[in-house]
């Protein structure tokens, strides 16, 4: 009978999986705290798994299968006779990040409790019981988290109460690779050699281009000068620093505004949606501001230039995988006349 509850409530998670699933791993080690009424010890040590199966487009974070054993025999206090306890859950999952390496989480499900060698009683039959918690993650290496949470467990026949208290190491693994979309290629007819030239490819010709010399990459308007210019300035995660590899593409820009002095520049900053949106509204106007140094550095008047910061509202690309999400932490120039 045991086999086929566990069974089931395997089943009953995988079926909530789908091909975009990142899972992980939490080995757990713990203790119990019980209610007075259950004739059992006070504190006992537990030692859990967790296998969760991370969610994406979703109300919820994550489907948790898990696993709580007691590690020795558990008296009674009755002293006659002792016993071992093993329950399993499935919880779902809700995250709330704090910063790029530390979240909350809250969790809530239904399991089993199954008492072995345990003498008759209402307190020790197997059964039904719900859990609620709430939980600390932080990630302290590229594949390590530490997890701290807290369980409370009510048996649905007779209402008794037990606090879970679980220290864990979470290691995510099985992340699986979307495959790209099948693009079918245009069908492309011969160009129409003419005489017409757009010497700086910027999409406007030469004889009705005011602004000649364009940077490749900018927008244009349609007499040809620049609106936005997209300044590729990618930072890495939680840092408003700019590397040294993007100097000529900010000597560049400044260049731009030294040979049409009527130009000013707006710098607007964006990040990817890691840590709440507070801090990274935060985060975006740092950013931006330090873009707006760099430029002063090179002899830009203050008066000609701006920042703003859109923090997370103005995502570009997906904030599910590490190349979107550096791609999100980008800044954009734009021109004005």
């Amino acid at each position: 009978m045991k086999k086929i509850i566990l069974s089931s409530l395997v089943c009953a998670s995988m079926m909530l999986a789908t091909d975009e699933y990142k899972y992980e791993v939490t080995p757990m080690i713990g203790g119990a705290y019980t209610e007075g009424n259950l004739g059992l010890e006070k504190n006992y040590v537990n030692a859990g798994l967790a296998l969760g199966f991370n969610q994406t487009d979703s109300v919820i974070d994550q489907v948790e299968f898990a696993v709580f054993k007691t590690i020795k025999d558990v008296d009674l206090i009755n002293g006659f006779a002792d016993t071992r306890i093993t329950r399993v859950f499935v919880n779902f999952v809700k995250d709330y990040p704090l910063t790029a390496n530390t979240s909350l989480y809250a969790l809530a499900g239904a399991g089993f409790e199954f008492f072995e060698d345990a003498i008759s009683g209402k307190h020790y039959e197997n059964g039904l019981v719900g859990n609620y918690g709430v939980g600390a993650k932080y990630k302290f290496a590229e594949d390590l988290s530490l997890k701290l949470d807290l369980r409370h467990l009510i048996e649905t026949d007779s209402g008794d109460n037990t606090l879970l208290y679980n220290l864990g190491i979470t290691i995510p693994f099985g992340k699986t690779v979307k495959t790209p979309p099948i693009v079918t290629a245009p069908i492309v007819t011969a160009p129409i050699i003419t005489t017409i030239k757009d010497s700086d490819n910027d999409g406007v010709i030469d004889s009705k281009d005011n602004c000649p010399n364009t940077i490749a990459g900018a927008e244009v308007d349609n007499v040809g000068c620049m609106t936005i210019l997209d300044l590729k300035i990618n930072f890495e995660s939680d840092s408003a620093v700019i590397k040294d590899s993007y100097n000529s593409r900010i000597i560049n820009f400044a260049n731009v505004m030294k040979n049409n002095t009527k130009l000013k520049a707006t710098i607007e900053a964006h990040t990817d949606s890691t840590g709440s949106k507070k801090y990274n509204q935060e985060l975006s106007e740092k950013r931006a501001q330090s873009t707006i140094e760099a430029l002063k550095k090179l002899n830009i008047a203050p008066s000609r230039l701006s920042a703003i910061g859109y923090g997370e509202t103005q995502a570009i690309s997906t904030n599910t995988t590490k190349e979107g999400r550096a791609e999100n932490r980008r800044v954009n120039g734009l021109i004005n006349q």
